[in-house]
């Protein structure tokens, strides 16, 4: 099986760190991988997004046209990549960067509030963890606690304080549910 993922927002929200700590997963758990990250030259505040393919099979091709599922981080990556998920995909999307309904109904859809999540755990930038965990709960890729053990142990040692809140953040979007797509 193969499952084409692309995690996509603004530079400085965590979306090229969100697809590593899939890649790290799926590679720690024996799947083949493949991971291409994107930005814009502005880094911070310019477009950011990566594209993640797991499969238990060798991968043809890490190019993905039409993934089955996708996190937006915020409404551009929303009008972007909308209109590109598989029919019965899913769309998981950051409602605090979102000001708009998606408007698809043959996809499944999990809106989650991750940044007041994110800060009501004590910090802003795990929204980016609070969507993956969301991501995880409603496709079944790899279970959270790959995700968990991934970052025990690829994680710099200087942000290793961090573990129990990524933990946390992850669970918390993990609690969210999509729709049924039509």
């Amino acid at each position: 099986m193969q499952t084409e993922i692309i995690i996509a927002g603004f530079g400085g929200q965590g979306v090229l760190f969100g697809g590593q700590l899939l890649t790290y997963a799926a590679m720690d758990e024996g799947k083949e991988v493949t991971w291409i990250p994107s930005y814009g030259p502005e880094m911070r505040g310019g477009t950011a997004n990566c594209t993640v393919v797991i499969s238990d099979e060798e991968i043809g091709s890490p190019m993905v046209s039409h993934p089955q599922a996708a996190i937006v981080m915020n409404r551009p990556s929303l009008d972007k990549y909308e209109p590109l998920i598989k029919p019965g995909g899913l769309l998981v999307v950051n409602e605090s960067m979102v000001d708009r309904a998606v408007d698809r109904e043959d996809i499944r859809v999990v809106v989650v509030k991750g940044n007041e999540i994110a800060e009501k755990l004590g910090d802003k930038r795990m929204s980016n963890m609070v969507l993956l965990g969301a991501l995880l709960a409603n496709l079944p890729v790899l279970p959270i606690e790959a995700i968990e053990k991934a970052l025990a142990g690829h994680l710099p040692e200087r942000h290793k304080k961090l573990l129990p809140m990524n933990y946390e953040a992850l669970r918390e979007g993990a609690k969210f549910k999509a729709n049924q797509a039509a």
